[in-house]
């Protein structure tokens, strides 16, 4: 399966080449189409009624973990205590026909395993509502998963990420006013899985909705200030949530877990976001708080977990957070100086508190903090080295860290 869709895209990519190729032999004027690479592999028909862009990404990770005496002991002596993988490894195809249906397949080949990850048709500039997007598509939920793994700040998202999946599938709607100063989306998802291959899909639905404002937007002077709160309903028809937590290295153990909790009838997600830039200085946070509503014959009323982060970034050659909309959030850097004879590249480094707390009634899952370290090395738009040093302390359990780096290309 995985070949038929690298063959697929192959295929395609290379038709569309070989068409602009005979196109080019003609005159120029009959030439409906333009090729072009701006970080990433772009065609366009002259009239603009066609876009179609080809990418991906590949990140190789490499990680080293540590952990105390008391860990050992309530946990157990770590097995492994280096690993590497493939944490990403992408191909996608996208793009716009007649200008206002849009459509995006990207599969992810990381792990041995094909997913797919974003994969849906959608219908942009429908009058008073704006876009809508039907498929596999990123719940409007949160700022740090919102913005893509390309351009993420740390290694890995943050503790609350856990409490819900980043994509479902579903139909989702969004719309910018005030010349982009407020924004809102809201989707209504069949809990079929972060795939989306589910084909009983039925397990419940999700409701989910979230409105951001920019109280500050000035890109000329690199000045923003980002608020936002996202709302989301979640229904299982089994009745049951767990949430776990690994330490921020997507290679490591899990120390926090709720294990499965029965006889939930429904969960409530409320999350409160900030985002402020001002030149090369960069600070953001959430708080998620989870509601847990038991069923009415059950002794407990709900459970209340909640999860929170704050990171602050700057970057030392001078470059700039670049905020692409509320429900991509942020968005690529490029380099003042490109990494070769003329530069360096860009340096940038950033620190990150991160709590998630899952003690609630008679769960106790624990409760975990972390402090990550990172130095962030790009050099060119396209290419960045990541390094991360996460200090980890489990309340009343022990502590842990680990060391890692990543090779990043994307496309």
């Amino acid at each position: 399966m995985k070949l038929n869709y690298l063959i697929f895209i192959l295929t395609v990519t290379v038709g569309f080449t070989g068409f602009s190729q005979e196109e080019n032999s003609e005159e120029k004027k009959e030439n409906p189409f333009s090729i072009k690479w701006d970080n990433g592999f772009k065609v366009q028909s002259q009239d603009k009624n066609f876009k179609l862009k080809f990418g991906g990404r590949i990140m190789v990770d490499h990680a080293f973990f540590f952990q105390d005496a008391d860990m050992d002991a309530n946990f157990g002596e770590l097995e492994v205590k280096s690993g590497t993988e493939f944490r990403r490894a992408r191909f996608y195809m996208g793009g716009t026909i007649y200008k206002n249906v849009e459509f995006k397949l990207q599969v992810d080949f990381a792990g041995g395993i094909t997913l797919l990850k974003d994969a849906y048709v959608g219908i942009k500039g429908v009058p008073g509502v704006g876009t809508i997007r039907i498929g596999n598509v990123k719940e409007p939920f949160r700022l740090d998963a919102l913005t893509s793994s390309k351009y993420i700040t740390f290694m890995e998202r943050v503790l609350a990420t856990d409490f819900a999946q980043e994509r479902n599938s579903g139909i989702l709607i969004f719309n910018d006013f005030f010349n982009k100063r407020f924004s809102a989306q809201a989707g209504a998802f069949r809990n079929s899985g972060a795939n989306g291959n589910d084909r009983e899909a039925n397990d419940g639905y999700v409701l989910t909705g979230r409105m951001t404002g920019l109280l500050i937007n000035n890109p000329d002077k690199k000045q923003l200030l980002h608020i936002g709160v996202g709302h989301s309903f979640r229904n299982t028809d089994s009745n049951s949530f767990k949430i776990s937590s690994r330490p921020e290295a997507h290679l490591g153990p899990k120390y926090i877990n709720t294990g499965v909790i029965e006889n939930i009838k429904h969960a409530n997600l409320t999350n409160f976001e900030l985002a402020f830039v001002y030149n090369s200085f960069s600070l953001q946070g959430e708080y998620i708080i989870g509601n847990y509503k038991k069923m009415d014959f059950e002794p407990i009323d709900k459970y209340t977990f909640n999860s929170y982060y704050g990171q602050v970034s700057y970057y030392i050659t001078g470059e700039s957070k670049k905020y692409k909309s509320s429900y991509s959030g942020f968005g690529r850097v490029k380099p003042n100086k490109n990494f070769g004879k003329d530069g360096a590249g860009a340096f940038e480094v950033a620190v990150r508190l991160s709590n998630s707390d899952l003690n609630s009634e008679d769960v106790f899952g624990g409760e975990q903090r972390d402090i990550t370290i990172g130095l962030n090395w790009y050099l060119n738009p396209v290419a960045r080295i990541m390094v991360n040093y996460d200090f980890v302390k489990v309340t009343d359990t022990g502590n842990a860290s680990n060391i890692q780096a990543r090779m990043q290309i994307d496309f």
